[in-house]
């Protein structure tokens, strides 16, 4: 085993790390050596046993040094033809989960009436994939650095699909218990999904790609929602025939079973751990400065005395955490207004997922384009309060058209500020692990989900939907208010500026072909 470096752990403060980067331009690994793909950018975060830096590398102020040929081949920066294929892999498996997340809920009314149980027991099928996040985080987050990207995706997709099956076995109204086991394996499933985006784009793309692709990775999660949203309406007609309606659940699982098994054989088939080049400056230097042995405690310890990181955390959960409460009990808001109205309260809520979509996409462009992630963290922050606001007052006015306009116009921002807090994170946080920085994200996204869930849920009962959502404005607003005081320190946008770059290019099939080397004013 081998022990810290103490002198590494200085690099977790910014003016030190900024010292280290310019002393290690030519840092490079020999290419025999076999990195973990998923090891934590800072040092004191474990890498895999076997990784070491060859003995031949120095640091030396003048430029790039290329001492062999073999060292020169590692300090190419290149783009994998195969990152494309990773991020849509599992932007479709994170998909197919997230769909029999809110699958019970956009159909809340039906299901009560099949299985004969409480509004509140089907709102729990929901909130269990919150619950089971937060204590299986950590576990789940010491797995991914220890066994990597392939492994974890590997389990989640096989999760999903196992959750996905158990579901079939509960299609009489007395195995109640039986879809709540589903339910509960494919929320396990989803502790391996939810902290991966981030961790996808930093490994596989490019300086000026990572926003764009962790949107991407995101966009599959709230296609899903939208999916479900839309399809179990259509799926499943609200009958009275016990019968017939377990018929039309079946065909419904039977769907999911299947797709979820094909794309558990894509992940096999596609997944790999890591491109065989580095894609980034940043990345690079993580595989150099990563220890083998060091103390996992000590990383969650550091990200918590990170204060805006621990600010952003918070105004996080509360954005999400409304969007999850909104969700779970769109049905019943929109049922208590227009009654008989199943399937347009699914199309609300696809249009607010597909609103956010759309939302998440433009802002990762952005991102990568301009670089203001507090900016825009700030402005699509106020959006959605605005957005929220409107919606509350106009649900009630008995114009379905006018709450389709005002329910897409909340969710462009609400849903689109999901993948912006996902990169700010790790932005703030550089060079900790990707994974440790979302994970606390979403813990803090699922506290607040529960809470807000359950609250609005007994307002709405008691109150009506109205003082229900002007609860969430209420939180929305004190999230705005605390996003203002996070300050913008860039850690990862300073690593990738401040050491000379390497050109970054396509992966040739020639494997024979000598890259060419540029400086960073190339890129």
């Amino acid at each position: 085993m081998v022990n810290e470096n103490p002198n590494l752990e200085e690099l977790n403060d910014p003016p030190v790390l900024e010292k280290a980067l310019q002393a290690e331009p030519s840092v490079s690994v020999h290419p025999i050596v076999s990195i973990h793909p998923s090891v934590s950018i800072h040092p004191s975060v474990s890498a895999h046993p076997s990784s070491s830096v060859h003995p031949s590398t120095s640091a030396q102020p003048g430029g790039l040094n290329h001492p062999s040929s073999s060292c020169q081949e590692l300090s190419v920066i290149k783009l994998s033809k195969r990152r494309w294929a990773v991020v849509l892999v599992f932007s479709c498996y994170s998909m197919c989960n997230a769909f029999q997340w809110i699958q019970y809920s956009s159909i809340n009314n039906i299901f009560m009436h099949f299985y004969g149980v409480s509004a509140f027991a089907i709102d729990w099928l929901s909130m269990c994939y919150m619950l089971t996040y937060i204590p299986l985080l950590l576990p789940v987050a010491w797995l991914l650095e220890k066994f990597g990207l392939r492994t974890i995706a590997l389990t989640g997709s096989a999760l999903n699909c196992l959750g996905a099956w158990v579901k079939l076995g509960s299609l009489k109204p007395h195995l109640f218990p039986v879809t709540v086991l589903g339910q509960v394996i494919c929320s396990v499933a989803q502790v391996f999904i939810l902290g991966m985006p981030s961790r996808i784009a930093s490994v596989w793309f490019g300086a000026n790609e990572v926003s764009t692709a962790c949107s991407v990775a995101v966009f599959g999660n709230q296609l899903g929602i939208a999916i479900g949203f839309l399809v179990p309406p259509i799926l499943v007609p609200n009958i009275k025939d016990q019968d017939q309606l377990a018929y039309h659940i079946s065909i419904m699982f039977y769907i999911i079973g299947g797709v979820a098994t094909l794309l558990f054989i894509l992940v096999i088939i596609v997944f790999k751990e890591k491109p065989k080049h580095p894609p980034s400056r940043a990345q690079s230097l993580s595989y150099a400065l990563a220890s083998s042995d060091a103390s996992y405690f000590s990383s969650i310890a550091r990200l918590f005395k990170n204060l805006n990181f621990v600010l952003l955390v918070i105004t996080y959960g509360l954005n999400a955490g409304a969007f999850y409460a909104l969700s779970t009990l769109l049905n019943r808001m929109v049922i208590l207004h227009y009654p008989g109205e199943e399937v347009n309260a699914g199309r609300i809520g696809l249009t607010i997922v597909i609103a956010g979509m759309l939302g998440a996409v433009i802002s990762g462009i952005w991102l990568d384009k301009s670089k203001t992630y507090k900016e825009t963290t700030l402005v699509v922050y106020i959006m959605t309060l605005v957005g929220m606001v409107v919606y509350t007052f106009t649900l009630s006015l008995g114009h379905l058209w006018v709450v389709f306009l005002t329910a897409g116009t909340l969710g462009f921002f609400m849903t689109g500020y999901l993948p912006l807090g996902f990169e700010f994170a790790v932005e703030l946080t550089y060079p900790e692990s990707e994974g440790m920085s979302s994970g606390l994200l979403n813990v803090s996204a699922q506290v607040f989900g529960i809470i807000f869930t359950i609250s609005q849920g007994q307002i709405i009962d008691s109150y009506g939907t109205m003082p229900g959502n002007i609860f969430l404005c209420v939180f929305l607003s004190l999230g705005a208010a605390l996003t203002a005081f996070i300050r913008a320190d860039l850690r990862r946008q300073k690593a990738n500026r401040e050491v000379p770059e390497t050109k970054v290019q396509e992966e040739e099939n020639n494997a024979s072909k000598e890259p060419t080397i540029l400086s960073e004013d190339h890129f």
